[in-house]
């Protein structure tokens, strides 16, 4: 069987320190848009599009976050991984990535704009690797990080898996 270390070395991922995790971007358009064309919080310009490879381990999450487009998750290979969702207005909802479609798992979940996201391995996964595909591009500047107490404060529900989600 395929190891994490070997897929992170064949697809040259390295470390996100801030987010947690492994990536490494595999598409940017050359052509980009302007700050007026974009959605409301992101500062132009902005590539057209961009998608990267994203590794989770059991040593490793995807810290809250949100942005300011929509992000698309694809899931690859490996163990499934719980992702929360925190929407504006108080929703919560938690997608489960993974390959049993008719268990219920999801092999591609959008995370719209302003939402805030994380996401960790299920208990006793090895690794997942998933990709995200964003239109307009990422930019590291549109990417704000979460702070725990607040997310608590807006969502005392989803606590257990904010604490989860969140470093100190």
């Amino acid at each position: 069987m395929t190891t994490a270390d070997e897929i992170r070395a064949a697809l040259g991922l390295e470390r996100l320190p801030l987010e947690g995790g492994y990536f490494v971007e595999t598409y940017r358009s050359a052509e980009s848009l302007p700050g007026s064309a974009l959605p409301e919080g992101c500062d132009g310009p902005h590539s057209l599009g961009t998608a990267i490879y994203y590794m989770v381990t059991p040593d490793t999450f995807s810290a809250m976050h949100r942005l300011c487009s929509d992000e698309v998750y694809h899931f690859y290979a490996g163990s499934p991984v719980e992702m929360l969702q925190l929407h504006p207005g108080g929703a919560v909802k938690t997608v489960t990535l993974g390959p049993d479609i008719l268990g219920g798992m999801q092999v591609q979940a959008v995370v719209p704009k302003g939402v805030w996201q994380g996401s960790h391995l299920i208990k006793g996964g090895e690794f997942a690797l998933l990709g995200t595909t964003m239109a307009p591009g990422f930019d590291p500047a549109d990417y704000e990080h979460g702070n725990r107490e607040e997310l608590i404060r807006s969502f005392p529900e989803a606590r257990e898996l904010i604490m989860a989600l969140t470093r100190d």
